[in-house]
């Protein structure tokens, strides 16, 4: 297991904010590693089927490192273990910030959304190049997910598998657009739509979540050097819970929802040996 400190794992989830549409963040000839910051503004649903939608504005440093082992990039943190011209089999952190339960009508009085840290296996499979110059890919991701706030407590497993569409224009700008699904067991379902009897109001009757499907998720992104060392980001997903096992939830309120953020990198300090691969 890869351990990294609170205070720099938040940094490191700063860096995997920035959408995984960088074309060329894993190609042979960039540096070894990076030293930035990133500040990013975003608007997001709360959580999968929420009501409330909740805005952050951050401005936090970055480390990125592309050891032929060692990986800290803006597709996760970890040990990469197989890499063919195929496949790809690592097993890392990713990571979402949490959300406090004052600012969501539906979880008044309920626990804070906690940091969550996933920790686990991830397949990538290249599947080759689609449309004009675009490249398609695979990632069956299979993680454990602990909150940080809470201890690492564990928080249940997750599976969520991505289809995704990666375009370089020949104008600069790298493009992206996937299609993604998330099923999680009972305990991570739990997190998100149950309800404790000690939490249930008139209005918000007791609930245990099942497992099952939590969400679907369309996304676009794009992204363009401003400078060497300057870039600009922009992405959007659209989230569906039609299907979704825990429809019945008193905290599953929409069907659908939108987030979207923009934001700028900034690498201060870069090295002169060059990444592997």
């Amino acid at each position: 297991m890869l351990f990294i400190p609170s205070r720099s794992l938040l940094c490191t989830l700063a860096a995997l904010a920035m959408p995984t549409f960088a074309l060329a963040q894993d190609a042979p000839g960039l540096p070894l590693w990076e030293v930035g910051a990133v500040g990013l503004a975003v608007s997001q649903q709360a959580y999968p089927g929420a009501a409330a939608q909740v805005q952050r504005g951050l401005a936090l440093p970055y480390l990125i490192y592309r050891g032929q082992y060692l990986r800290a990039d803006r597709g996760g943190a970890g040990i990469r273990a197989i890499k063919t011209p195929e496949f790809e089999l690592d097993v890392g952190f990713a990571g979402a910030f949490g959300t406090r339960s004052s600012g969501i009508a539906a979880r008044q009085g309920m626990p804070d959304l906690g940091t969550l840290v996933e920790f686990g296996p991830r397949l990538k499979w290249y599947l080759g190049t689609g449309p004009g110059t675009s490249r398609l890919r695979a990632e069956l991701p299979l993680r454990g997910v602990f909150d940080l706030n809470d201890g690492l407590a564990h928080k249940g497993m997750v599976f969520e598998p991505e289809l995704i569409l990666e375009r370089r224009t020949a104008s600069g700008w790298n493009t992206s657009a996937s299609l993604s699904a998330a099923w999680g067991n009972q305990r991570m379902a739990d997190t998100f739509y149950g309800v404790a009897p000690a939490y249930a109001t008139p209005a918000r009757p007791a609930y245990l979540a099942r497992s099952g499907l939590i969400r679907w998720r369309l996304s676009a992104g794009l992204s363009r050097d401003l400078s060497p060392d300057l870039r600009l980001f922009a992405f959007a997903n659209a989230d569906t819970v039609a299907g979704a096992a825990n429809a019945a939830s008193p905290l599953l309120q929409r069907q659908g929802g939108v987030s979207a953020g923009i934001g700028l990198t900034y690498t201060w300090i870069r090295s002169q040996g060059r990444a592997v691969d």
